[in-house]
Protein backbone atom coordinates (compact mmCIF):
# COMPACT_ATOMS: atom_id res chain seq x y z
CA UNK A 1 0.00 0.00 0.00
CA UNK A 2 1.38 3.30 -1.13
CA UNK A 3 1.96 5.90 1.90
CA UNK A 4 0.34 8.41 -0.69
CA UNK A 5 -2.73 6.72 -0.68
CA UNK A 6 -3.16 6.26 3.15
CA UNK A 7 -2.61 9.85 3.74
CA UNK A 8 -5.55 10.46 1.33
CA UNK A 9 -7.48 8.13 3.28
CA UNK A 10 -6.62 9.59 6.52
CA UNK A 11 -7.35 13.27 4.70
CA UNK A 12 -10.44 12.15 3.32
CA UNK A 13 -11.66 10.58 6.87
CA UNK A 14 -10.85 13.83 8.92
CA UNK A 15 -12.70 15.86 5.96
CA UNK A 16 -15.82 13.63 6.15
CA UNK A 17 -15.41 13.88 10.54
CA UNK A 18 -15.04 17.36 10.04
CA UNK A 19 -18.46 17.61 7.63
CA UNK A 20 -20.37 15.69 10.39
CA UNK A 21 -19.44 17.40 12.81
CA UNK A 22 -20.30 20.76 11.99
CA UNK A 23 -24.18 20.89 12.46
CA UNK A 24 -23.90 19.84 16.00
CA UNK A 25 -20.90 22.10 17.00
CA UNK A 26 -22.02 24.92 14.90
CA UNK A 27 -25.77 24.89 16.51
CA UNK A 28 -24.18 24.32 20.04
CA UNK A 29 -21.98 27.20 19.50
CA UNK A 30 -24.85 29.61 18.26
CA UNK A 31 -27.45 28.80 21.13
CA UNK A 32 -24.24 28.54 24.08
CA UNK A 33 -23.02 32.64 22.55
CA UNK A 34 -27.05 33.52 23.00
CA UNK A 35 -27.92 31.95 26.79
CA UNK A 36 -24.36 33.66 27.29
CA UNK A 37 -25.21 36.83 26.28
CA UNK A 38 -28.88 36.43 27.80
CA UNK A 39 -27.42 35.39 31.17
CA UNK A 40 -24.52 38.79 30.88
CA UNK A 41 -27.42 40.72 30.38
CA UNK A 42 -29.67 39.71 32.68
CA UNK A 43 -27.15 38.45 35.45
CA UNK A 44 -29.20 35.50 35.71
CA UNK A 45 -26.39 32.40 36.77
CA UNK A 46 -28.09 29.08 36.28
CA UNK A 47 -26.44 26.20 35.31
CA UNK A 48 -29.89 24.66 34.15
CA UNK A 49 -30.48 27.84 31.87
CA UNK A 50 -27.57 26.71 29.80
CA UNK A 51 -27.53 23.14 29.26
CA UNK A 52 -31.29 22.01 28.84
CA UNK A 53 -31.60 24.98 25.57
CA UNK A 54 -28.32 23.73 24.57
CA UNK A 55 -29.07 19.88 24.75
CA UNK A 56 -32.15 20.45 22.93
CA UNK A 57 -30.88 22.42 20.30
CA UNK A 58 -28.25 19.52 19.46
CA UNK A 59 -31.19 17.25 19.54
CA UNK A 60 -33.09 19.03 17.29
CA UNK A 61 -29.68 19.56 14.46
CA UNK A 62 -29.05 15.49 15.06
CA UNK A 63 -32.89 15.41 14.63
CA UNK A 64 -32.37 17.72 11.08
CA UNK A 65 -29.35 16.58 10.02
CA UNK A 66 -29.34 12.69 10.70
CA UNK A 67 -30.27 11.46 7.72
CA UNK A 68 -27.75 13.56 5.46
CA UNK A 69 -24.80 12.44 8.39
CA UNK A 70 -25.61 8.65 7.88
CA UNK A 71 -25.53 8.92 4.06
CA UNK A 72 -22.53 10.86 3.68
CA UNK A 73 -20.99 8.28 6.33
CA UNK A 74 -22.00 5.43 3.84
CA UNK A 75 -21.15 7.15 0.77
CA UNK A 76 -17.63 7.50 2.29
CA UNK A 77 -17.70 4.12 3.36
CA UNK A 78 -18.85 3.02 -0.11
CA UNK A 79 -16.15 4.80 -1.60
CA UNK A 80 -13.53 3.20 1.02
CA UNK A 81 -14.58 0.02 -0.58
CA UNK A 82 -14.43 0.62 -3.55
CA UNK A 83 -10.95 1.38 -3.63
CA UNK A 84 -9.69 -1.41 -1.22
CA UNK A 85 -8.87 -3.78 -4.36
CA UNK A 86 -6.75 -0.82 -5.97
CA UNK A 87 -4.84 -0.74 -2.62
CA UNK A 88 -4.05 -4.02 -2.04
CA UNK A 89 -2.81 -4.58 -5.53
CA UNK A 90 -0.16 -1.49 -4.83
CA UNK A 91 -2.32 -0.02 -8.46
Amino acid sequence: MDPNAVLDIGLAGLLVAAKLAAPVLITSLVVGFSISLFQSMTQIQEVTLSFVPKAAAVAMALLVCGHWMISEMMLFTHELFDKLPSLLQGG
